[in-house]
C-alpha cells in the first residue's frame, strides 16, 4: 500500500509515519512529487492491513491506498506517478531524450570493438553494447572472450567516453561485469534467474532487464521488483520481442508494450529491435515505431563486417546504416517534441 501525504504536512508528520511503519517491523519507500509525497509501505500483507487504519488517522494523512498488483517498487503509484531516471555515468535514461545503445552483438578483437565504438559514437549513440559472454543455444558456438572481452570494452570507453553496457549471467559473470562496464544487462533467457536478479540488485549496478520471449508484462515487472527489493533502483526495462506463431521474423515485438509498462510502471523503457526481427532490414523500421510508440531508448547491434560476425550476423547493421537509422528515429522523436 500507499501512503499519501497532504500537501500541507509537516516533517514530523512524516516521521512520524515512517515510524509507525518500520516499527510494525515494514519497510519505507520515500518518493517526492511535484505536489504530493508518497511513502511505500513494502512487506507483509496481513501486517500493512492491520496498520491501514491507524496511518490513514494520523496527522498529515491525506489517504491510504491499496496496490492490488503483486509488484510494488516498480508500481507507478509508488513512485507518485513520475518517470524515474536511471544515471549510467553522464548519461540519463528516462525522460525527454532517447538514448540510444549501440555496439557489436560479440566482442570478438580489440579492432572490432574499437572501430564500432567510434562510429556509433560519432552516429549519435550514447552508450556502448558489447557481449563478452554469451548464452547461445548450442554449446559449440561462439561463447565469447569472457574477462579479455570486458577488457576491450573498458578499453574503448577510454577511447570514446562512452559509458559500456555488458551481460551477465551468473555470480561470477555478474563480479567481472560490475568491474568493467558501468550497466549490467541481464539477457532474455535469465530474466526469471531469481537469485542472479536478487545478486545484480545487491551489486547495485544499473541494470538492463530484458523480457524473456514467453514472458508476460506482470511475469517481466516481477522481475524487476526482484531487483529493486535488494536495494537497487536503477533498473531500466528492455522490450526484445516474444514467441508466436510467425515465423516470418526471430520474435514478434510487442510494441503494445512500451505504453502499458509506461502505464503501469515508472521506469524507463528501451526497446530492441535486433533480436525481435532477426532481419537487418527490419531493424530501422521497428526502431522508428518504437520511438513513436514512447520508448526511452533503442538498443542496436552494429558491427563493422556483419556477415563475419562471430554471432547474430544478419541482424546487425554496418555502421553506414546505423548512420541513416540514427537520421531516421531523430526525425520521428522530433515530431513527438523528444529529441535523440
Amino acid at each position: 500500500m500507499i501512503v499519501v501525504m497532504g500537501p500541507q504536512h509537516t516533517p514530523a508528520d512524516r516521521a512520524a509515519v515512517v515510524r509507525e511503519i518500520e516499527v510494525a517491523g515494514l519497510r519505507v519507500h520515500i518518493s517526492e512529487g511535484v505536489e504530493r509525497t508518497v511513502i511505500g509501505v513494502v512487506g507483509d500483507s496481513h501486517t500493512k492491513e492491520l496498520l491501514h487504519e491507524s496511518l490513514e488517522a494520523m496527522p498529515g494523512v491525506e489517504r491510504v491506498v491499496r496496490i492490488l498488483q503483486p509488484y510494488k517498487l516498480v508500481n507507478r503509484e509508488f513512485h507518485a506517478g513520475q518517470d524515474s531516471t536511471v544515471r549510467v555515468r553522464d548519461v540519463a535514461i528516462g525522460g525527454g531524450r532517447v538514448v540510444v545503445i549501440a555496439g557489436p552483438c560479440s566482442v570478438e578483437s580489440p579492432q572490432q570493438v574499437a572501430s564500432t565504438a567510434r562510429a556509433v559514437q560519432a552516429a549519435g549513440a550514447r552508450l556502448l553494447r558489447g557481449g563478452a559472454f554469451k548464452p547461445r543455444t548450442s554449446p559449440y558456438s561462439f561463447q565469447g572472450l569472457e574477462e579479455w572481452g570486458l577488457q576491450i570494452l573498458a578499453e574503448a570507453r577510454e577511447d570514446t567516453g562512452l559509458p559500456v553496457v555488458a551481460e551477465a549471467m551468473d555470480a561470477r559473470q555478474l563480479e567481472l561485469v560490475v568491474k568493467y562496464a558501468d550497466m549490467v544487462q541481464i539477457g532474455a533467457r535469465n530474466m526469471q534467474n531469481y537469485t542472479l536478479l536478487r545478486d545484480a540488485g545487491r551489486a547495485g549496478h544499473p541494470v538492463l532487464l530484458k523480457r524473456g520471449p514467453s514472458a508476460t508484462i506482470e511475469e517481466l515487472l516481477l522481475a524487476a521488483e526482484y531487483i529493486m527489493s535488494e536495494g537497487n533502483p536503477n533498473v531500466v526495462l528492455c522490450e526484445r520481442g516474444i514467441r508466436t506463431f510467425e515465423p516470418s521474423t526471430r520474435f514478434t515485438l510487442d510494441l503494445a508494450a512500451v505504453p502499458v509498462l509506461k502505464g503501469l510502471s515508472h521506469l524507463p523503457v528501451v526497446v530492441d529491435p535486433c533480436h525481435s526481427s532477426g532481419k537487418w532490414k527490419l531493424v530501422a523500421p521497428m526502431a522508428r515505431a518504437a520511438v513513436a510508440a514512447g520508448a526511452d531508448g533503442l538498443l542496436v547491434e552494429v558491427h563493422p563486417e556483419p556477415d563475419q560476425a562471430l554471432s547474430d550476423g544478419p541482424q546487425q547493421l554496418t555502421p553506414q546504416h546505423f548512420t541513416a537509422l540514427m537520421a531516421e528515429v531523430s526525425a520521428v522523436a522530433l515530431a513527438i517534441g523528444r529529441r535523440v
